[in-house]
């Protein structure tokens, strides 16, 4: 091949690439078909305009990190109330569904770039599909026809400008000022494009805090004693900080995860040796380390990987629970590597003691922490964040109550707390939806949960498998392995048995 060869194969490989660079993962919206019946009411649009806003939502959905259970039932909430019959094969980073309306059909896939979780955008499309099935007459989540003409954009985070004109159409006739406005199918993709494009609501700097304050409550609540707590704080802030910068210039995300490990592990490391020039007792809190990593536990898939399984999707739950391992496998080795070269050896965390008043105090208050920082780094809504705070230090300081006081095993522990977790936000959810709480404090069940109950994970067991492993002592690392996955298995069994007490399509399989 020629040197002109080259250079025409690589203007038409750019060409290519930049033609359609807003939509390249997902459905295109140029279709003639689509095209032609944008200014046309939702309910009366062909099925390919239809079949863009059902999988579009699904998209958004999935990319905000949420299970694929709840993908199905997001695209088959508007399916039933446009008309469309909606089967759906959702994954980890793609959907292919195929929609039909008993005379056509419509094939899409579409597939997600990477993965990520975004809690806002996750409460944000459970509203959108109030908005598009209770215009329609149906029953919404969370809305009636009266709380969605009287919503405001900005109590979900929209754009106003996407918005504006729909509000004036639903004060302006006096007849009707109680009705909403048939939507086009033009409105739904506006709207639709105010939830893709809305930027995160923490910047880098703020992350980092969350993640300083998430790990250093997380310390303490593993019975870390107060420099254990300050090095944790400083070296889980740099780790994220670093992590969220090669995030944004879009490297490999297992890369951006073990540097952002190294990273937290070196700066505990100095920081605690620092403190040694004043205090020659920070040296013997090496451990801190351990608690500074605990900010790369993908809660989520974890999670939405278990109930996906209780759901019986399989590949999709197979999926999740693969991705936490590979993401915790190689978070674990890269503190592993700095272990080694440093010359540490983890022996788990002291406990100071405490009055059991004080305690039991310090317990809830870190517990509201640690949640609020790992709300932070899913992007949740302050709101949204303090809800889950509560709910999560109700859960933990019971749990933790259980096992230091009642002797209760761990795994034990975590399934009464996970469960504790589960029935407290189903308990949120049912006061919204008979009008105790405004409608616009409807928040998801899984954007409470997850955080709630992220804290339980038991980081500190799989690093030291890890540990144990990297130094071939394979009967301590299995002992570990089994400890920390008997804890894990817990957690969304907890979660599933709140889902089936207090939902009825939990509790049978349709």
């Amino acid at each position: 091949m020629s040197k002109n060869d080259v250079r025409i194969s690589s203007n038409v490989h750019q060409s290519t690439r930049t033609q359609y660079p807003q939509h390249r993962h997902s459905i295109p919206l140029d279709m003639d078909d689509i095209k032609a019946d944008l200014d046309t009411p939702l309910k009366d649009a062909c099925l390919a305009a239809k079949a863009s806003v059902i999988v579009r939502t699904g998209y958004l959905d999935l990319s905000a990190g949420t299970g694929s259970y709840r993908v199905k039932e997001i695209m088959n909430r508007l399916g039933y109330a446009l008309g469309v019959y909606v089967r759906a094969d959702v994954n980890l980073t793609s959907i292919e569904a195929s929609c039909s309306d008993g005379k056509d059909r419509v094939t899409e896939v579409v597939d997600l770039p990477t993965v990520g979780v975004n809690t806002e955008r996750i409460w944000q499309m459970e509203h959108f599909a109030d908005w598009i099935t209770v215009s329609l007459g149906y029953e919404g989540e969370y809305h009636t026809e009266e709380s969605l003409v009287n919503a405001q954009a900005q109590d979900y985070g929209f754009d106003n400008r996407s918005v504006n004109a729909r509000q004036e159409h639903a004060h302006a006739p006096s007849n009707q000022s109680q009705k909403i406005q048939e939507i086009t199918v033009r409105e739904a993709h506006a709207r639709l494009d105010a939830i893709e494009k809305k930027p995160r609501l923490y910047n880098p700097w703020m992350q980092a805090f969350g993640s300083a304050v998430a790990c250093a409550c997380f310390v303490f609540l593993l019975g870390g004693a107060s420099y254990d707590i300050i090095g944790a704080f400083v070296g889980a802030g740099a780790g994220q900080l670093a992590r969220s910068r090669l995030n944004a210039r879009r490297l490999n995300q297992f890369v951006g995860v073990g540097l952002g490990v190294i990273i937290a592990a070196l700066v505990t490391i100095a920081t605690l040796r620092v403190i040694g020039f004043v205090d020659p007792s920070a040296l013997g809190h090496d451990t801190a380390y351990i608690g500074a990593i605990l900010f790369i536990v993908p809660g989520f898939p974890l999670i939405t990987g278990g109930l996906d399984f209780a759901k019986l999707d399989f590949p999709s739950g197979l999926q999740r629970i693969t991705y936490f391992l590979c993401i915790v496998g190689v978070g674990t080795l890269a503190a592993w590597v700095v272990a080694s070269m440093v010359g540490l050896s983890p022996s788990g965390f002291e406990s100071p003691q405490l009055p059991v008043a004080l305690e039991i105090s310090l317990i809830f208050i870190t517990a509201i922490g640690g949640v609020w920082g790992f709300s932070v780094l899913f992007n949740s809504p302050w709101k949204m964040a303090l809800v889950a705070g509560i709910i999560g230090a109700c859960a933990d300081t019971a749990r933790l109550i259980m096992v230091n006081y009642f002797s209760m095993s761990l795994e034990l522990a975590a399934f009464l707390g996970a469960l504790i977790a589960g029935l407290l936000a189903s308990a949120w959810r049912i006061s919204v939806r008979h009008g105790y709480l405004p409608a616009r404090l409807g928040f998801p069940r899984i954007t409470l949960t997850v955080p709630a109950i992220v804290i339980m994970v038991p980081g500190l067991y799989m690093y030291r498998a890890v540990y144990e492993l990297g130094n071939l002592h394979t009967v301590s690392a299995l002992d570990w392995i089994f400890r920390a996955m008997l804890v894990i298995v817990g957690l969304p069994i907890g979660l599933a048995c709140a889902r089936i007490l207090t939902d009825k399509s939990w509790r049978y399989d349709v």
